[in-house]
Order: structure tokens, then C-alpha cells, then sequence
């Protein structure tokens, strides 16, 4: 007799993911460099811990919003009540004020259109459970987050089918590669309801192009039952040019320019998710938004919404915070200074190990090239590639094909959740790997060279059981 149910027992949550895995294998020995100098650094993990001193800084100054007072006089009372699940409205406000100071005042969006949830992970389920049925699809260009397989697919039954990305053209959107995911997805009887995009990327750290965008738009307007939806949570990451394009800003000018066919409203067909996770470094607060012109959408999600609430004293302080316009200017700024010197330390420590990555522009980590690494070009050889950087090297990072990127040896590495002493103690272990894998760094044959041999991995049973590969050529 069955205890659980079926979505209890099943084992579509992704959890087995190398993707997951790394992360566990990181929390078992974490690095210290004082308590576990030889532990595991975590690379995995996409946090912003670079500007936590300036966070600090404004709660110091601002003791009322963080001790619940109002005016000096305490509103722990009214905050600790039930509040309904629309959410405060002056967060609401203070909350867009700040998505439209990120791209630049060029577009606004409405308070009234906002719905709050707890993370961009609830928003993005949310979406998928308010726009297709269990077992309609929708498009997303690869490589992608690995845990989309979780939020999209997992409690809705929605499929996602992958939009092929190469490195030949630094893995954009090409037409061809979109009607060919459209068609892969019509030969295996999917309802296509729509395209997901995230931009920036995650996990290639780079902002999509007008053309891209302006693409995924005509899609959605020829196609009439589809919707579009651009997860922009590491839109205030863009740390240097190209400067970040919202999908808002590519409505805002089709409109402005009439370039819409007659009749057709294909705003309230563009979704768009934000979070305060990678922008402000507040991933355990749990803010998420979705915002939508569809006001069927709006109203849908809002009831789902009671699902997965933000506090009433996170919505408080936050707004207080976000409010202090004074404060976000300085905050966006220092920021992206933070953010572009210290993807500069990585990417020149990962030249220094012979190591190169994809040009990137944004967000918390760099798409990095380890093709040449590999002993053959497969993902079997991806996996154990990535098992030795695991365990021998001491460095959890992501492989692609956690990522479902169709080209074996491309990796996921982090760069904003560690100190620059860390990072440092991180390439030198690298580099170290790579000369007595191959024998030289940047071509230049070391003195020490070591004969390459096969090394015997750590006898651990990895409960992967190949899934990420199987995945991989399930999809092709």
C-alpha cells in the first residue's frame, strides 16, 4: 500500500542534478582558511556578498526601519497582524521605483500590475502554473539555470524544450535555432504556450541584444496563443557595456513606433520576473515579483500569491530602504564597481591557469571554456573532469551539461560569495591542477612538467547515474 503520493516519491525535482550534488559536497567540507584550509571553496553558488558593508551601513543609520518603528513610535503591532496578501503598498511602489531606476528611468511600471512573492522561484512557478496546462511546453534558449527543471517542471507538469545555443556565435538566439525548437517541440506533440529567457543570462553572465529580444517578440506576435516571459533578476549586475535591454524597453519602442499589427495587445503577453536576491544581495529575505499588464494574469497570480507571502516587517524595512533614493543611487553604483573588479580578478586568474572564458558583461560568475581540458570531447569526460575539480581540486563549480549546454567542457564558475583572498587561494588551486594535467599554462611548457596519467578518483557513489548526460541526449 502507497503512503505518499506521487509527486512525493517522484524523482523529477532535479535534486540529483551534479548541480545540486556539488553543493552537497561543499557543505559536507567547507573551506575555511583558518578552521579547513583544504576544504571545498563553493564557486556553485550565485550570491552577492560584495556590498553587504554598504546594507549595513544604511540599517545603522536608519534604526526605525529595522526596529519597526515609525516616526519613533513602534508599529510592531500593525506589522505583526495579518496583512493581506496584496502587499504593502508602499513597498509595492518603492518597489518599481527601483526596477525603473535600474534601467535607467527608460520604462515605469504600474504598482497596481505587481505581484509579490517569496523569491523569483515562486514568481517564475507561478507563471508557468497561471499560463500552461501539465504538459504543454514552453521554449528556453540553452544553456539555462539547472533549476528551472525544478520551478517550471516539477509541481506544474509544464515541459521545457531547449532552444539550441552554441558557442560559435557566443550561444545567442539565432532565428533558425527558434523555429527548430518550435518544431522539436510540434514532433513530440507539445503545445508550445511560450518562450523564457533570462537577462542577463544565467549561467553565461552576459545581456541579451536588441536584435535577440526584438526577435523573441515577433515570435510571440505571429504566434497569437504564446506568451513571453524575461526572468530579470541580475538586471542591476550589468557591470560594463553592452548596457542591459528589458524586453519593457523593446515594448516601449514597438509602441511608441506603431509596430504592432492592429488589435493585437501583445503586452499583456510579455511577463516579466524580478527579485531582490542578485541585485541587492538579499537572497534569505525571499523577495520576488512578477509583473504583468494582464490583468487576468495579475489577478491569478495575486490568489496564488497567498501561497508564498513576504513578510509584512521584510516589506517594512525594504521599503524604507529602497525608498531612500539617495541610498540606491550610491548602492547601484558602488555595486557594479564591486561586481566588475572582481570579475576581473577571475577572469585573470583563470588566464593565468590558461583558462579562458565567454566575454560577459553582468550578473555574479563567468561562463568558462574547459574544453581543452577534457580527454575526449563528451560529457562523460565533462563529468569526470568536473569530479577531479570536485574533489582533487577542491572547487565546487557547475558543469554545463548541469545546464543542458549541448557542447561537452563549458562551466559555470561564481565569483561574488567569497573574499578576493579566497578567489585568490581558489586560482591557485586551478592553476595547479592545470600544469599537471597538461603540463603548461598559456602554452608554455612548465619545468615541472608531469606526465599525464589517469588519475584514480575518490571512491565515492555518486547518485548522478548519468542523468545530466541522459538528459542531454533525451533533448537532442
Amino acid at each position: 500500500m502507497k503512503l505518499l503520493s506521487t509527486k512525493a516519491t517522484c524523482n523529477s525535482h532535479g535534486q540529483d542534478s551534479s548541480y545540486f550534488l556539488g553543493w552537497e559536497e561543499y557543505e559536507k567540507n567547507p573551506y575555511d582558511d583558518v578552521h579547513n584550509p583544504k576544504g571545498i571553496i563553493q564557486m556553485g553558488l550565485a550570491e552577492n556578498q560584495l556590498s553587504f558593508d554598504l546594507l549595513e551601513s544604511w540599517l545603522a543609520k536608519n534604526p526605525d526601519a529595522s526596529g519597526f518603528k515609525q516616526g519613533g513610535k513602534s508599529i510592531f503591532r500593525e506589522l505583526a497582524l495579518f496583512q493581506d496578501y496584496h502587499g504593502l503598498p508602499s513597498f509595492k511602489q518603492a518597489l518599481v521605483d527601483f526596477m525603473a531606476e535600474i534601467r535607467g528611468n527608460r520604462v515605469s511600471f504600474d504598482p497596481n500590475h505587481i505581484v509579490l512573492t517569496a523569491g523569483s522561484t515562486s514568481a517564475n512557478e507561478t507563471l508557468m502554473f497561471c499560463l500552461a496546462e501539465k504538459g504543454e511546453a514552453f521554449l528556453l534558449p540553452t544553456p539555462y539555470y539547472p533549476g528551472f527543471d525544478r520551478d517550471l517542471k516539477w509541481r506544474t507538469g509544464v515541459e521545457i524544450v531547449p532552444i539550441q545555443c552554441n558557442s560559435s556565435n557566443n550561444f545567442q538566439i539565432t532565428e533558425q535555432a527558434l523555429q527548430q525548437a518550435y518544431k522539436d517541440a510540434q514532433e513530440r506533440n507539445l503545445k508550445v504556450k511560450g518562450v523564457m529567457i533570462t537577462n542577463p543570462s544565467n549561467p553565461l553572465g552576459t545581456t541579451m541584444s536588441r536584435s535577440e529580444l526584438n526577435l523573441l517578440v515577433d515570435f510571440i506576435e505571429e504566434n497569437k496563443d504564446m506568451h513571453l516571459i524575461s526572468d530579470e533578476i541580475y538586471s542591476g549586475t550589468v557591470f560594463s557595456s553592452p548596457n542591459f535591454i528589458s524586453v519593457m524597453e523593446i515594448l516601449k519602442e514597438r509602441n511608441d513606433l506603431q509596430d504592432f499589427k492592429h488589435g493585437d495587445n501583445i503586452c499583456e503577453r510579455v511577463h516579466v520576473v524580478y527579485s531582490l536576491s542578485k541585485d541587492l544581495g538579499l537572497p534569505g529575505f525571499r523577495v520576488g515579483a512578477l509583473y504583468s499588464e494582464n490583468d487576468e494574469v495579475v489577478a491569478a497570480a495575486t490568489k496564488m500569491s497567498s501561497f508564498g507571502l513576504i513578510s509584512s516587517q521584510t516589506q517594512y524595512l525594504l521599503s524604507s530602504m529602497l525608498g531612500d533614493k539617495k541610498f540606491t543611487k550610491n548602492y547601484l553604483a558602488e555595486n557594479l564597481k564591486r561586481l566588475k573588479k572582481r570579475h576581473g580578478k577571475l577572469v585573470s586568474g583563470l588566464q593565468k591557469a590558461g583558462i579562458n572564458c565567454l566575454e560577459s558583461n553582468a550578473a555574479l560568475f563567468c561562463w568558462v571554456d574547459m574544453r581543452h581540458l577534457l580527454h575526449s570531447n563528451t560529457f562523460e569526460a565533462e563529468m569526470e573532469l568536473w569530479k577531479k575539480i570536485v574533489y582533487q581540486v577542491g572547487l565546487n563549480i557547475s558543469p554545463g551539461s548541469s545546464c543542458h549546454c549541448n557542447e561537452p567542457g563549458w562551466f559555470r564558475v561564481c565569483f561574488a560569495n567569497m573574499s578576493e583572498e579566497t578567489l585568490k587561494q581558489a586560482m591557485k588551486r586551478l592553476k595547479a591542477f592545470v600544469v599537471e594535467s597538461t603540463g603548461n599554462v598559456n602554452g608554455v611548457t612548465s619545468r615541472s612538467t608531469i606526465q599525464k596519467t589517469k588519475s584514480v578518483l575518490t571512491k565515492w557513489v555518486f547518485r548522478l547515474s548519468s542523468r545530466d548526460h541522459r538528459d542531454h541526449q533525451e533533448e537532442r
